[in-house]
């Protein structure tokens, strides 16, 4: 009885943290541990959910991906508010499209993602963008994961198509957690770069990227540690403990009116994105061990705190009381 109750209690703060969207999204790892998901090939890419055909052609970027567990960040303000960027959620992102920041291609095989130099940017960035953030239940909730807790993946099939003058350098997908970036897909130019952190330039995957060359991009996340592949070859491993996390793909352009030039609307980062896909396996174990792991530096602590206290308090016990010698004449 007692185990049932705890696994029930594991259960449901598995719930609260990922959302109940986590287990309807990995039902192909139900039957699989996690041991079993082989970092190198993971899980395979998912196709896209096509709803158009060559025939009826297509409208919306839903029509193309599967985009029920996201919402957009479109670079130009919203009604109402021409200062801060205009996002969009679902259920309205299943039927929106907005050329040519966000639309599909003419063929129906992919989504567009522009963003310009001169447009409306979120708070803390100095860049404009056109991206897609990872969110749960259906798109009502953000998505908010942790490195140590399961395993996480992104694949996302893309190109970079366009890149702006004076600063060539584009964002066309990342992982970031509840501060900022942890890594992204960086292009400057001919070179494509994997980042850590701060520092852009952390793994070159390769120094003559010809835009247009459509590619994949996969981080797989556990253990606390970031495996990211490119074209299916692991280039590199992060190892970061970090929470509140959330994958982003899409065009977040690296430059603005301060540092290219000309500023309009026809100088821009662009990217092609032609599959995009999430996997996460958290099980109520992952939960509360990473909770344990957590707290476990604190415990010690205080832990140390105490026994330092009490051993200060029994050494005071057993040592004589401390008098002050008396002044004065004795008494005869």
């Amino acid at each position: 009885m007692h185990i049932t109750a705890l696994s029930l209690a594991l259960a449901a703060a598995s719930s609260v943290l990922l959302g109940p969207a986590t287990a309807a999204a990995v039902p192909i790892a139900a039957s699989m541990p996690v041991a079993a998901v082989p970092i190198a090939a993971a899980l395979p890419t998912v196709a896209p959910a096509v709803l158009g055909d060559d025939s009826t052609g297509c409208t919306e970027p839903a029509q193309v991906l599967d985009l029920s567990n996201w919402k957009v960040t479109l670079p130009f303000g919203g009604a109402g508010n021409a200062k801060s960027p205009l996002e969009v959620t679902q259920p309205e992102l299943a039927n929106y499209a907005t050329a040519p920041w966000f639309n599909p291609t003419p063929t129906c095989d992919a989504v567009v993602f522009r963003a310009p130099v001169d447009g409306v940017t979120t708070k803390g960035s100095r860049n404009p963008r056109s991206e897609l953030r990872e969110m749960v239940d259906n798109g009502s909730n953000t998505a908010s994961w942790s490195s140590t807790a399961g395993t996480h993946m992104l694949t996302v099939t893309e190109a970079f198509t366009h890149l702006p003058d004076g600063k060539p350098d584009l964002v066309g997908a990342q992982i970031h957690d509840a501060d900022d970036d942890i890594t992204v897909f960086r292009l400057e130019g001919p070179n494509l770069y994997i980042t850590e952190g701060d520092n852009p330039h952390y793994k070159l995957v390769t120094s003559n990227y010809a835009l247009g060359t459509k590619f994949e991009a996969r981080y797989v996340v556990r253990d606390g540690k970031v495996n990211v592949y490119y074209n299916g070859a692991l280039h590199t491993t992060i190892s970061n403990r970090f929470s509140g996390a959330y994958f982003k793909a899409g065009a977040y352009t690296q430059a603005n009116c301060g540092n290219s030039s000309p500023c309009s609307s026809s100088n821009y980062g662009e990217t092609t994105i032609y599959t995009v896909s999430v996997f996460h396996h958290v099980t109520p174990w992952d939960i509360f061990w990473d909770w344990f792991t957590s707290l476990l530096p604190l415990a010690l602590a205080a832990a140390a705190v105490i026994a330092v206290g009490w051993l200060g308090w029994r050494r005071s016990r057993t040592q004589p009381a401390f008098s002050l010698p008396r002044f004065g004449r004795s008494s005869k």
